[in-house]
């Protein structure tokens, strides 16, 4: 850290907050907040004299308030800067100033409460992001008495008290007596691997695991009288030498214990801990006591990772952390050119993994840097003044932000910044923008070539390029039998799929019509098969007022590894193939040829859980639920993605 505070090329800006980021790849600007410190850092040399004389005691962030500080304080001993920085929420006041010791103490005059917050604006040509991870707060699982009994503690909270530089000074001791614990319990998977959401996370925060085998790696080499038992589910060492030192600990006398924690008591007296306990290997119930509790608690995207991700137009994970392009090919790039990610904001994990993605990130950032000019994909959306509105929907909907709309004014493209996904073409209902490559005409054009003859005993398929499309190609090189009724239309996202392609599928005589493309959480494109939903949604309800069946309309979600459910899928379509009669054919036809088929209205889902009926038009099971914008389209029944929801509260 120290070396990068005195790199000529690295400027860092501290105690600053990101506002804004705007622009595209080699041309990125962002806005910073610079907050003020109150002191000069360039003159301060931390001589401690304004310290001393601070009146003002707050508990430390830093040792997880289990020591204290001043208002005015360094964060933490290797920080860069390093110059003392004042608390403006803790200090008794500046203005008027209502004590200004620290002021009269400093012989240099570093102290100057006139500093305000300053506005920098930056140019930048790529981005990482590296916006960490937090830990996951306990105090919802009450069973195990965090915040209730004072000697249980975090496994970061164990971290600042075993530290050299930590609270009691590298000394080991409990926080209420500041006696050394001979009894020590590690509750492994707190907040982690549960599918209540109340009580955390789905996901395995992979670190924990090793920490707490490290924790008492390092008592029993500096406190071999310690009696630690781990509770566990499963323990996880998968990482160079982890394994083995697992071993170690075994061999040095730590047990290992195989049930988590039902019940923790404290004795009021002594504060020891008591738990109750399954051992899930000998299948019986044990009691045991310590003198302290560590709970091995996961790991949580950081704060202000939500912000950064919609400031940048990035995916996220189902648990909230930063999705990259592709898991093989692609690890530290992200969707957005000319941005990559690097360290727990991708995914939890550990010092080596970090330094490791963070390299690749750098290296990755550096060859884009040199390059004198950057080659844009040929696939790009193009707008066509003349039938345009002005009416910016395609800027809305837009998910990498490379569209710039303003009032009554043409929206302009940004092919710097344009990835080709066409949801903006799908989005315009006037037809003024076009993708190249993958042109309406082009679209309709292989429509007609597939119904031209025996239309009734086709299957008009749409599939995405990057999953449904290599889901069926998987399918084929794995030999799997399909019915050949399926006839498919290449897209580079579902969000193509223009409503009016559907409409004219059925005008044509297809009995089945067939939208797919990534998973839900997995689009290659952010968000945008979130539209492919929003429309699909709009064209059942248009398909029902007709007297249409709407099963006539599906939509699936398949990946590039999943041939089987590929499969799967086209022997469903072709049972709904089967079902289609003549009649309903012509009814369609009929009814289309007559009526222009508006664009349906789209619906407004709200942020917030509300009370919704689902219907899947696979297997036509109904059932009541929650409705919000990261509901997940499967049917419970039948496992399908062709599922309507419709808006009625109840």
């Amino acid at each position: 850290m120290m070396d990068v505070g005195r790199h000529p090329r690295i400027e860092l800006m501290t105690n600053a907050v990101l506002e804004d980021i705007s622009g595209y790849v080699g041309n990125f600007k962002a806005r910073i907040r610079k907050k003020p410190r109150y002191v000069d850092e360039d003159q301060c040399t931390t001589c401690g004299d304004c310290v001393a004389v601070c009146p003002v005691v707050v508990p430390d962030e830093y040792q997880m308030g289990l020591s204290s500080r001043r208002a005015i304080y360094i964060p933490f001993p290797q920080a860069v800067p390093s110059a003392y920085v004042v608390s403006a929420e803790d200090c008794l006041g500046r203005n008027p100033i209502a004590c200004g010791k620290c002021i009269e103490s400093c012989e240099k005059n570093c102290i100057s409460f006139d500093q305000e917050d300053e506005l920098v604006d930056i140019d930048i040509g790529v981005i990482i992001v590296a916006t960490g991870m937090d830990v996951y707060d306990p105090t919802a699982l009450d069973e195990y008495g965090y915040t209730r009994f004072v000697n249980v503690v975090t496994s970061l909270e164990f971290e600042r008290l075993i530290s050299t530089g930590g609270a009691l000074g590298g000394h080991l001791g409990r926080p209420s007596d500041k006696k050394r614990p001979v009894r020590i319990g590690y509750i492994q998977c707190v907040g982690s691997r549960t599918q209540d959401p109340s009580r955390g996370n789905p996901y395995c925060s992979s670190i924990c695991c090793m920490n707490s085998i490290k924790g008492a790696q390092y008592l029993m080499d500096n406190y071999p009288d310690t009696d630690i038992t781990i509770f566990y589910t499963d323990i996880r060492a998968y990482g160079k030498g982890f394994e083995e030192l697992l071993m170690r600990t075994r061999g040095h006398g730590v047990r290992y214990l195989r049930g988590l924690p039902g019940e923790v008591r404290e004795d009021p007296h002594t504060k020891n801990l008591r738990v109750t306990v399954e051992n899930t290997t000998e299948k019986r119930l044990e009691k045991c006591e310590f003198d302290m509790l560590v709970l091995a608690v996961g790991a949580v995207p950081a704060a202000d990772t939500e912000s950064v991700r919609q400031m940048v137009s990035l995916s996220k994970s189902p648990g909230g952390f930063l999705k990259e392009a592709h898991a093989k090919l692609r690890p530290v790039d992200t969707p957005t050119k000319g941005v990559y990610i690097a360290g727990a904001a991708e995914s939890p994990k550990d010092v080596r993994e970090s330094v490791t993605q963070a390299s690749a990130a750098s290296s990755r950032a550096s060859i884009l840097l040199q390059k004198n000019h950057f080659a844009v994909e040929a696939i790009t959306a193009v707008i066509y003044e003349e039938p345009c509105t002005r009416c910016g929907r395609c800027a809305n909907v837009c998910p990498f932000g490379a569209i710039t709309w303003e009032k009554k004014q043409v929206p302009q493209i940004i092919s710097a910044a344009c990835a080709g996904c066409g949801t903006c073409a799908a989005e315009c209902k006037f037809g003024a923008i076009e993708m190249r490559h993958f042109s309406d005409q082009a679209i309709y054009a292989q429509i007609d070539a597939i119904l031209e003859e025996n239309g009734q005993e086709k299957i008009v398929t749409f599939a995405c390029n990057w999953c449904s499309y290599a889901g069926a190609d998987t399918a084929g090189l794995s030999r799997m039998a399909y019915p050949p009724h399926a006839f498919i239309i290449r897209t580079m996202c579902s969000g193509r799929v223009h409503p009016q392609f559907v409409w004219y599928a059925f005008q044509k005589g297809s009995p089945v019509v067939l939208v797919s493309g990534c998973h839900y959480v997995d689009c290659h494109y952010i968000d945008a098969n979130r539209s492919t939903v929003r429309r699909i949604d709009g064209l059942w309800d248009k398909l029902i007022k007709m007297g249409i069946r709407p099963e006539r309309l599906m939509l699936e979600w398949c990946s590039a590894a999943e041939g089987g459910r590929w499969q799967t899928i086209m022997q469903e379509a072709e049972k709904k193939r089967r079902s289609v009669t003549s009649e309903e054919i012509e009814l369609s036809r009929s009814e289309l040829s007559k009526v222009r088929v508006p664009r349906p209205r789209n619906p407004k889902p709200t942020d917030e859980n509300t009370a919704a009926q689902f219907h899947c038009h696979c297997c036509d099971h109904l059932w009541d639920g929650r409705f919000s914008v990261e509901w997940e389209r499967i049917c419970p029944n039948c496992r399908s993605n062709s599922v309507h929801w419709l808006r009625q509260s109840h």
